[in-house]
């Protein structure tokens, strides 16, 4: 029994081997039939003549008929139909932000005041006061400061109102005499009939001035609604917002939790630094103009200082209309020469800014490329008028920080209250 199974252990292996010499030696033979291939086999290089070539198949190609469209127009198709479904969801949602906007804009603006506010905060709290009231003192103090600068800003403007109606009149005056005199020579007759054309056209238009008066009402009850939902979330965002932040990275997966904290709080730094960047630039602006309006004695110097204040937050227009007021303020009450020289004190000012103040200040941090800035200013002004105009630059700049930093294939640093777990060794 037991040189049977070794007689027939040796032959399986002699089959075996014999197998594997068949099969090294069967492209050799590839033109001898056998009772597996019963005639000559052509090897794999050989062609034949007169038959067509087999459709190469692409990975991309799920079926034999995508062989026959070109390469190119595939991918183009592929593009195309990408591209649609993007832009549908853009669109998508900025019909849900148009829609919401009522509670978009004064979160962003609450966030806006959060990092201009957020250092006089932290000053608090090393000086051990307790968060709550460091965030009530900061945001009180914040408002009697705007309310007072208000208050001042339109006692001035009521005050001033019956000299400056005046001095139009007289303006309007001088152009009238202008138009008969100057190079048009228009006659009485001819200034009479535009007058009475102007004022046809207001009375033509009463009821849609009307009209928008009667939406004026509803207009100031969102900008309330607005005000109370700022000073809440600034409220919130200020005492609140880290543990606020740490439950939306949260609810991210575990793999991008620490990628997207790093682009987070890095845009927080570089909004906290462009607001208090243009806080100090629209300060030196308003301070640079006023000063020239006071010396010239120009009427509400201090209101129109405190509008080229406001303006120069939207950056490139913002500073060009405010100056644009102040010079025809300048025109109506002192003359074209007046103006003119106010005119050159705004575009200085400008120049200043633009290539010294905010370069200087803002750093490369939140360099952004004037291109950006306009489409951005007209996408917000599209979008949510006055205030989107507010918030598009320093959302841009938003923008610009978190893409760099999650395109950046560095690894962040490790939070310092992670917890790290150590094997031990056996």
């Amino acid at each position: 029994m037991r040189g049977r199974l070794r007689r027939a252990y040796e032959s399986g292996r002699e089959s075996v081997r014999a197998g594997r010499e068949g099969a090294d030696t069967a492209p050799d033979d590839a033109g001898v039939a056998s009772p597996v291939s019963p005639g000559p086999v052509a090897s794999p290089s050989a062609m034949v003549v007169g038959a067509e070539p087999p459709a190469a198949m692409h990975n991309s190609t799920v079926s034999r008929d995508d062989t026959e469209v070109p390469h190119a127009l595939r991918i183009a198709a592929a593009w195309c139909w990408r591209l649609i479904v993007i832009g549908i969801v853009t669109w998508a949602l900025l019909r849900i932000v148009g829609t919401i906007s009522i509670v978009i804009i004064p979160l962003t603006v609450a966030l806006l005041l959060s990092a201009l506010l957020a250092p006089a905060v932290g000053w608090l709290l090393k000086a051990r006061f307790p968060r709550s009231l460091a965030t009530g003192v900061v945001l009180v103090g914040g408002l009697v400061a705007v309310i007072g600068t208000l208050t001042l800003v339109v006692n001035e403007f009521i005050q001033g109102v019956p000299e400056l109606s005046e001095k139009s009149s007289q303006g309007v005056r001088q152009i009238q005499d202008w138009l008969k005199t100057g190079p048009l020579h228009l006659s009485d007759s001819q200034l009479d009939r535009y007058i009475n054309e102007a004022q046809a056209w207001i009375n033509g238009n009463t009821e849609r001035f009307t009209s928008g008066a009667l939406s004026t009402a509803a207009t100031l009850a969102e900008v309330l609604t607005g005000t109370v939902l700022v000073l809440f979330a600034t409220f919130f965002f200020l005492r609140d917002g880290n543990n606020i932040w740490r439950f939306l990275v949260r609810l991210l997966p575990v793999a991008a939790r620490w990628k997207v904290d790093d682009a987070g709080r890095a845009s927080w730094a570089t909004l906290g630094a462009y607001v208090r960047a243009t806080v100090l630039v629209a300060f030196i602006d308003a301070v640079g103009i006023g000063i020239f309006l006071v010396v010239f004695d120009i009427p509400f110097a201090f209101p129109l200082a405190a509008l080229v204040f406001l303006g120069a937050f939207i950056p490139i227009v913002g500073a060009f209309l405010s100056g644009v007021v102040a010079v025809l303020v300048a025109l109506v009450d002192s003359g074209p020469v007046t103006a003119l020289i106010i005119l050159g004190v705004v575009v200085g000012v400008q120049q200043v800014e633009g290539h010294v103040l905010q370069p200087l200040i803002m750093g490369r941090a939140v360099a952004i490329h004037p291109l950006a800035v306009i489409i951005g200013i007209a996408a917000g002004v599209v979008l949510a008028g006055i205030a989107g105009a507010l918030v598009s630059v320093p959302l841009i700049a938003v923008l610009n920080t978190a893409v760099r930093r999650l395109a950046a294939r560095t690894v962040p640093d490790t939070p310092p209250d992670a917890v790290v777990v150590a094997s031990q060794a056996p």
